[in-house]
């Protein structure tokens, strides 16, 4: 698994703002959609490959120089990032960069990935936080060294792609130390308002 480097976070970290990706509605959640600079985009591009280091290989086909990237406001000081409509990104306050699931599809291994079993995928689907049985059981599988605060792409067992990005809660130590409560924040999942949307005008 490609690691990248740890993120700082507040201790128990919780995003209030998750929970409008699930109801998520471009018309109604994007304002002020433009384009950007070049010296943004290559500030975007930098971040990108110092959170995410193997995207650093199709970054310029992902965001090419023309026609440039543009850049929508969001609520709760979020900024969403596209290419010809498309959403790719969402960056927070903390300047930290998320993927759609859509582009992890696409391009797998861009991220470090845990797995939960299959009794927690209904869970999931419905934008439910992950909890630490599910993944220390079985069919889970947490790599050693995750960091409170570190970005990651959560499969299933028994499924090819991700079906959710999340935030770790727990450092991998603590998750299975305790074996109880939220071990991940689920941001985005399949099946959510941010996964219908393909098109931001």
């Amino acid at each position: 698994r490609r690691r990248t480097g740890h993120l700082k976070a507040p201790r128990r970290l919780k995003l209030s703002w998750s929970a409008m990706f699930k109801r998520f509605n471009p018309e109604e959640h994007v304002s002020g959609h433009s384009n950007v600079k070049s010296s943004v985009q290559r500030g975007i591009k930098a971040r990108l490959i110092e959170l995410y280091p193997p995207i650093e290989q199709i970054l310029d086909e992902l965001l090419p120089k023309k026609p440039p990237c543009t850049m929508g406001r969001m609520p709760d000081h979020l900024s969403i990032i596209c290419h010809e409509h498309a959403p790719l990104f969402w960056k927070d306050r903390e300047d930290i960069i998320y993927p759609h699931l859509r582009l992890l599809h696409k391009y797998p291994g861009l991220m470090q990935t845990v797995q939960v079993d299959r009794g927690a995928i209904p869970f999931v689907l419905d934008g439910a936080n992950i909890m630490c049985p599910g993944l220390t059981s079985e069919g889970g599988d947490l790599p050693d060294g995750l960091q409170e605060g570190d970005v990651v792409a959560v499969h299933a067992e028994g499924k090819r792609h991700p079906l959710a990005i999340g935030r770790m809660i727990m450092s991998s130590d603590e998750i299975r130390a305790s074996n109880k409560g939220h071990g991940i924040q689920v941001l985005h999942h399949l099946t959510d308002g941010l996964w219908h949307t393909t098109h931001i005008d």
